[in-house]
């Protein structure tokens, strides 16, 4: 995991996200003690869509074609 300090990580933005898109971790260090405050990880795309859990699959919507609602019954004036 790569390091930097706040000044660095505003200076080389735009070089930090394409190395994070590259799969590199990131950590930003703030203070004298350069504590690591904040953790860039690339973000993993889910493979699957999550599921609904127990109501998954048990209900639908459906609207007919002669559904209709103005503008006033939509924004509820």
């Amino acid at each position: 995991m790569k390091t930097m300090t706040v000044g660095e990580f505003k200076t080389h933005f735009s070089q930090v996200l394409k190395d994070v898109e590259k799969g590199e971790k990131i950590g930003i260090t703030y203070g004298r003690s350069k504590e690591v405050k904040a953790l860039l990880v690339p973000n993993e795309k889910l493979k699957e869509p999550r599921k609904l859990g127990i109501l998954a699959d048990k209900g639908k919507v459906v609207f007919k074609d002669d559904f209709k609602m103005s503008e006033e019954e939509f924004l509820n004036l």
